[in-house]
């Protein structure tokens, strides 16, 4: 081989190793849209309904970006009286403990080949693929005590000179709370909880699947060690799979930053249904996850979104049915619009909920809406713009409820001092969580107390009765060694009652009113250790907690919203929304504007603007821009200044 052809050959393989590594950095480079069948089926979709809803799909969404086809839940659970979400028993599991589809459901599995066929006809559509999974191993296979398979022999694992097994590696402590009967963390620091990954993991490669959610290891579930390791699995499968994380109740921007470069999406709120409470309780969290520059942040070989959840438009079903979908969305057009800007602005993954055999319309309008869509996949600068007021009657607002828009956290309340708090969870490198101590109440060791920001040093602080930990002390824990020092904290209402860090039940968005309590058990979310800095840190999760008083807990009562973002070709955009039940006029000033983005045309130029929902020509901009926005409204205007 002559020189020339030597350099010609060696370029060529430098491209082709360079073109490899730009199409692999390339995941999630705009914020995931597809369909997913939990808000429209629960758990109970069958393969016809889901084959169904994809060709709909890929007919009407798919040319409008929404590529992902996602089962959701408990595809592998056997539909028959008796089974429903926390039952025990009814899953379909192969011989190494792995979940497959159910095959009365999903007939095209028999013989082994679980979602193969489903996925290469979602591929045959043009669309991708998606499953929902859960949280390390399920506790029908541990109950089982099943081998586990290793992929690199074919055979079960080996180790130390025997076989590995599913009651060698499943953390029964670590159960998933709002699913306790079905599944359980993995040791990931065992040679054998690696290897089961590994098997489910190229496992769903091999069926095809181009995208996994993964549930019950984020927000007051984390569990950093499985959501590490299963990123480095997919880093290194030739098939590429977008890694999401669900559900993320109570996520602070803290505790996303810990996970959010080895994912490509991660909700950081509880489920969302279709009630207004749910939409209000978003615009907080949203607006923290923006301030924290967490929008299209580094994630798995791309980049990484926070996730609000599905839109449940259309025609859908209820939490918890056994039931597929029987009823239109509770929202409002002008609620739904509000959902869909909010989406928009904030740049949220946009999966649809609803029945695409039920798709009219009026839903197809949101989720199809181009302008809508750009801001969504390719707008910058985004986030809250505060300078806004409103012209609504103070009498108006007074008899509103509605306009509060704290449901994102739970109240907790203390009986000796009537005053209500909120527990928060975040990282416990987060300077907020520091205010526990045990010194609090005349030195009397027996209770934690927090103590930090008290509004007044007459005031009373926070406390909580501490224990021993019933983990600690159960004859039946084999390892106590692990929770020495951990304590249960009771009420201080003479229940026996712990305070736990983790919901029993997949908590909606708007869910304040459980509380934090329940009754005292053998779980690691009951299990708390005080630290020397002052902060107080859970078992389960590894978070600290932290509380806020009602007064520093209740959220903006503000009737008006809004978020500004910078298109490509530098539109300005701006949304107003109304959280109030009545209409309002929302104004904003040019300035003020411009002091939020200085470098477009606006500081400078002559500008004209359109309203996007009612197709309203604003003419040229002045000094401030108003419009009068419809009871749980919003306006997305769309600036152009030259």
């Amino acid at each position: 081989m002559n020189v020339s052809l030597f350099l010609f050959t060696f370029l060529c393989f430098l491209l082709g190793l360079f073109t490899q590594r730009v199409s692999s950095q390339d995941r999630a480079s705009t914020p995931p849209r597809g369909w997913n069948s939990y808000d429209s089926f629960i758990w109970t979709i069958s393969e016809e309904e889901f084959s169904q809803n994809a060709e709909i799909m890929a007919k009407q969404l798919l040319p409008h970006g929404y590529e992902y086809a996602v089962v959701d839940y408990l595809w592998y659970r056997r539909k028959v009286p008796g089974a429903y979400v926390d039952s025990l028993g009814f899953d379909v599991i192969d011989e190494w403990g792995r979940p497959i589809p159910d095959p009365d459901r999903w007939p095209s599995s028999r013989g082994g080949k679980g979602f193969a066929e489903v996925a290469a006809k979602v591929h045959s559509l043009g669309l991708k693929f998606g499953i929902h999974v859960m949280r390390g191993i399920s506790t029908q296979a541990v109950n089982a005590n099943t081998l586990i398979l290793d992929t690199n022999t074919g055979s079960a694992y080996k180790e130390a000179g025997r076989n590995w097994t599913a009651k060698d590696i499943g953390i029964k402590e670590r159960t998933c709370a709002w699913m306790h009967n079905g599944f359980m963390s993995v040791n990931t620091e065992l040679g054998a909880g690696k290897a089961f990954l590994r098997s489910l993991y190229k496992q769903y490669a091999e069926w095809g699947v181009d995208f996994v959610k993964n549930d019950c290891v984020f927000g007051e579930d984390l569990d950093v060690p499985e959501i590490t390791y299963i990123s480095d699995i997919l880093k290194q499968l030739d098939r590429p799979i977008l890694y999401s994380l669900s559900p993320g109740t109570r996520v602070t921007p803290d505790m996303a930053k810990a996970i959010s470069g080895m994912v490509n999406m991660y909700r950081i709120t509880g489920d969302d249904w279709d009630s207004w409470g749910d939409v209000l309780a978003h615009f907080d969290v949203t607006r923290d996850f923006a301030a924290a520059d967490m929008i299209g942040a580094k994630g798995l070989l791309g980049k990484s979104w926070p996730d609000l959840d599905m839109l449940p438009l259309g025609w859908l079903s209820d939490p918890g049915s056994n039931d597929g979908p029987h009823r239109w969305t509770n929202l409002g057009l002008m609620e739904q619009r509000t959902q869909m800007t909010l989406w928009s602005m904030a740049r949220s993954p946009l999966m649809f909920g609803g029945d695409m055999r039920q798709l009219n319309d009026v839903t197809m309008e949101l989720l199809a809406n181009p302008t809508v869509l750009e801001i969504n996949s390719f707008s910058s600068n985004n986030r809250e713009f505060s300078y806004v007021t409103s012209n609504v009657s103070a009498k108006a607002v007074e008899n509103d409820d509605q306009v509060h828009t704290w449901q994102s956290r739970r109240h907790l309340t203390n009986a000796k001092t009537a005053n209500t708090h909120a527990l928060g969870l975040t990282t416990c490198a987060d300077a907020k969580a520091i205010g526990w101590s045990s010194q609090a109440l005349d030195q009397d060791p027996e209770h934690i107390c927090w103590t930090a920001n008290s509004r007044g040093k007459h005031q009373a602080p926070f406390c909580l009765n501490k224990r021993e930990s019933l983990l600690a002390i159960d004859e039946d824990i084999t390892d106590k060694q692990q929770y020495q020092g951990k304590v249960n904290l009771l009420a201080n209402d003479g229940t026996d009652r712990c305070l736990h860090a983790s919901p029993k039940q997949k908590l909606t968005s708007k869910d304040v009113k459980r509380g934090f309590f329940s009754p005292c058990r053998w779980d690691a979310n009951q299990m708390w250790e005080l630290n020397p800095n002052g902060t107080l840190v859970n078992s389960y999760s590894g978070l600290c907690a932290r509380i806020d008083s009602l007064f520093e807990a209740k959220a903006d009562t503000d009737v008006a919203r809004s978020w500004i973002a910078t298109g490509t070709k530098g539109e300005i955009y701006i949304a107003f929304f109304n959280l109030f039940g009545d209409w309002a006029t929302i104004t904003a000033q040019r300035a003020d504007i411009v002091k939020e983005l200085p470098m477009t045309n606006l500081a400078r130029g002559s500008c004209t603007g359109s309203e996007v929902w009612t197709g309203q020509d604003l003419g040229v901009i002045g000094d401030a821009i108003s419009f009068s926005v419809v009871p749980h409204g919003a306006a997305l205007i769309v600036l152009h200044c030259i």
